[in-house]
């Protein structure tokens, strides 16, 4: 039974080209941080142990994950090396991956672990042909096909740079090879760094075989550096996740414009219209329709419910099978019984809303009420319920089963069960105002 591999993620740097206080690896896109992708990657091929190399400013983003401090910014060498005492005793395959590259995929991390296996190599890099080479490390491969060198961009001649196979700073090391390696590290090249491409070099220089594993999709090995980066990363990785949801059953009638999140659950069968986002941990079963122009944050939405358009969920909203949330509603926090309908123009907050209820237009749950106290107060409203236009519940209160709320009421008093409420100020009408105001 072959070994599970143990992880180093390298998420140190401070990523200044990102023009931010926030470190690059803690960038978000898709719901995820961008070394969570890099995490959960690595726990797609079971790695253990799975140790993340971070700055100490950025420890504290971590909690959960076992992480190694690297003191200070003395290159990708030393960052591993400051993870050795977290391995210590392992003597499987190490994966390396950067913090920084949110597209690799496990199905990526096993062919190259394959490949590794399969050249009994000391090591072996992950590679890929970007578009623009641009500043990444240039493969040299002998004529045997294995690695010779990898040359930063830097350092690289003229000849070395017109090489279009580059290095993504993934890589899988035989773990009983690589410290020694980085033992013989030094800094003479033009960033005064320990890198971990010249454990490759030593490698090759005693004798050792290394290998290099050519993933066909360069979006798995592209690092991000700016925000224009990040956004290409954020948008091909929409593209995988919409695609995984589409063939699991999932209609997406526009990919492009439709951003779900990678926490989110979607049952086959369900449809998302164009401009939708679908953020967080959020549940759409079977049959249910969600958008155009939807959003929906931590919420479940039933089997076959509607959403939209121009709809939005935030979190704690629940639609029960077959309810409607409509065009401009907003609903946070509330349960939306079954075959309930919000068709439009309202709020509904920190509300129960009972079965087949039907809320006018204009509807408010004001759940606001700090001369009761702290904190929101919820708005109860029963099943079969016909609310007029023009509502505003002020809560606490409760709207009994069957009962009826006339257009324009304030209703401010508990409402018994089939009773109908009328809480508005009588209109009163004056003859020939305009005459006289003239």
């Amino acid at each position: 039974m072959t070994q599970r591999p143990a992880a180093v993620v390298l998420a140190g740097g401070l990523g200044t080209r990102m023009k931010s206080s926030t470190p690059k690896h803690f960038h978000r896109l898709l719901g995820r941080r961008m070394v969570d992708w890099v995490v959960e990657a690595a726990r797609g091929v079971d790695a253990d142990p799975l140790v993340v190399v971070t700055s100490p400013q950025g420890a504290a983003e971590l909690d959960g994950l076992t992480v190694a401090i690297q003191a200070e910014p003395r290159g990708t060498g030393d960052a591993v090396v400051a993870a050795h005492q977290a391995l210590d005793g392992f003597a499987g395959d190490l994966l390396i991956l950067s913090g920084d590259a949110p597209g690799i995929s496990p199905d990526a991390l096993r062919n190259l672990l394959d490949t590794h296996r399969l050249e009994e190599a000391a090591a072996t890099v992950l590679s890929f042909r970007p578009e623009d080479p641009r500043e990444y490390g240039r493969i040299l491969r002998g004529e045997d096909g294995s690695v010779r060198a990898i040359v930063e961009a830097g350092d690289a001649s003229p000849e070395e740079l017109a090489v279009d196979e580059v290095n993504s700073s993934i890589y899988v090391f035989a773990a009983d090879r690589v410290w020694p390696a980085l033992e013989q590290l030094d800094t003479a090249n033009e960033q005064g760094e320990l890198y971990l491409t010249d454990a490759v070099r030593v490698l090759v220089e005693n004798g050792e075989r290394v290998a290099a594993y050519l993933v066909p999709d360069p979006i798995e090995a592209e690092g991000v550096n700016t925000r224009a980066e990040l956004a290409e990363a954020a948008a091909a990785l929409r593209d995988r996740i919409n695609r995984a949801h589409m063939l699991a059953g999932v209609t997406i009638v526009d990919p492009e414009t439709t951003w779900i999140e990678a926490e989110v659950e979607i049952e086959p069968d369900a449809t998302i219209h164009p401009f939708t986002v679908i953020n967080g941990e959020s549940k759409v079963a079977a049959g249910a329709t969600v958008g155009p122009h939807a959003v929906v944050v931590d919420a479940v939405i039933g089997p076959g419910a509607t959403v939209g358009p121009f709809c939005y969920l935030r979190p704690g909203t629940h639609l029960e099978a077959g309810a409607k949330a409509g065009t401009f509603v907003e609903i946070k926090n509330s349960r939306i019984g079954a075959g309930a309908k919000v068709p439009h123009l309202s709020y509904i907050g920190d509300a129960d809303v009972g079965e087949e209820t039907n809320i006018g237009a204009g509807a408010i749950t004001a759940n606001y009420r700090p001369e009761l106290g702290p904190g929101k107060f919820r708005t109860e409203i029963g099943r079969n319920v016909h609310t007029g236009s023009d509502n505003v519940f002020v809560a606490p209160v409760t709207i009994g089963d069957n009962a009826w709320v006339a257009a324009g009421s304030v209703v401010t008093k508990n409402v018994p069960p089939g009773a109908l409420a009328i809480a508005r100020a009588r209109q009163a009408t004056r003859e020939g105002y305009d005459d006289r105001k003239r």
